[in-house]
């Protein structure tokens, strides 16, 4: 079952359930991916797993930054929401990387890409993402390319 499918059939449960909070992220999830998907496959356009996956990670990440506008407004009970729809997103992401394995890949892309200092740190970077998958974040990425190349 691919991620889209996945959606669907938890947005149906949701609505079963009666769990206003799951539907309402998930509605908003699902406009999202039509919205990418419309932008660049067009109308009748269907995203595969890995676009869908990094429509998902930029919906945490305007969470993420949403929770902490919240919280330096002292609105805690609005970034306590955030938070929880942050948890529900992340159920459709894929397993992430431990550390080991993100020195071992950040390893293993400095070796293919023969970088010996930070000047080659964009060619490595795209490397790593593109081993990485989706299942790491950029900025965790990056502070070990940086951090093995110094």
């Amino acid at each position: 079952m691919n991620l889209s499918s996945r959606i669907d059939e938890d947005l149906k449960d949701a609505m079963r359930a009666k769990d206003s909070l799951k539907l309402s992220v998930l509605r908003m999830l699902k406009s999202a991916l039509k919205y990418a998907a419309i932008e660049k496959l067009g109308a009748e356009g269907v995203l595969d797993d890995s676009a869908a996956t990094q429509v998902i990670r930029k919906q945490i990440k305007q969470r993420q930054d949403s929770a902490e506008g919240f919280e330096k407004g002292n609105r805690l009970e609005l970034a306590d929401k955030e938070r929880e729809e942050i948890k529900i997103l992340s159920t459709y992401l894929p397993q992430g990387l431990t550390t080991d394995e993100i020195e071992q890949l950040v390893r293993e892309a400095i070796a293919e890409a023969g970088a010996t200092s930070n000047a080659q740190m964009g060619a490595v970077m795209k490397l790593v993402q593109t081993k990485a998958e989706g299942r790491a974040d950029g900025k965790a990425l990056s502070a070990e390319v940086r951090k093995q190349l110094s």
